[in-house]
């Protein structure tokens, strides 16, 4: 498979902080990121309430930098997407989404890209997909930081696939644990697809 550089960025501003999320939660590990200031946020607390919520966002981040080079903070792309209704925050302070559906126009308005949601699809039609698009945000089980593993469920979690061949898929992962389960992550098809809960979003050429 061809190289491709795609820019990678962390949902955390600290990208070696994922065992700790995992092991604390977000909420309390991340009120220690020494750089949680570049994400936008207002203060720590704001930080670390939304960015377990953000790998979508730092996915967008992933495409905005290799499209234009700019480099828009997550928080900051999450509190635009919420004003579109990608993003509910509720009464308690927990925060739901990404809901696909408004991330369409929120693109489109903001920053010109074309998106459109797909569901329903096999591992197979990824590659169809990127024929015509230049990257698809695919909703995954977020333990595919361990593809040897048999996760719980599928999906509940956003990767930015890159590349995908005929046996292998190329993908950048906001919340991977190390550099090797981050940036121009490489599996099989086969291992891949125990993850891949078949639905996603497309970001046409």
């Amino acid at each position: 498979m061809a190289e491709r550089r795609i820019p990678y960025f962390s949902q955390w501003e600290t990208p070696d902080m994922t065992m700790a999320v995992l092991a604390e939660g977000a909420q309390a590990a991340l009120l220690k990121d020494p750089l949680w200031a570049a994400s936008g946020a207002r203060d720590v607390e704001d930080y670390a309430r939304w960015a377990g919520n953000i790998c979508g966002m730092a996915c967008l981040k992933m495409v905005l930098a290799a499209r234009t080079g700019q480099i828009v903070p997550t928080v900051d792309l999450a509190l635009a997407c919420r004003d579109y209704g990608g993003y509910v925050e509720e009464p308690d302070g927990k925060i739901k989404g990404l809901i696909y559906a408004p991330f369409v126009p929120f693109v489109k308005d903001r920053f010109g890209l074309n998106a459109r949601v797909v569901t329903r699809i096999a591992l197979a039609d990824i590659s169809d997909i990127l024929t015509q698009s230049e990257f698809f945000i695919a909703s995954v089980h977020h333990s595919i930081r361990w593809p040897e593993t048999q996760p719980p469920a599928k999906g509940g979690h956003l990767v930015l696939v890159t590349a995908v061949n005929s046996d292998t898929i190329r993908f950048h992962n906001p919340s991977g644990h190390e550099p090797a389960t981050r940036e121009n992550v490489e599996l099989p098809l086969k291992t891949f697809d125990r993850f891949f809960a078949g639905r996603g979003i497309a970001i046409d050429r």
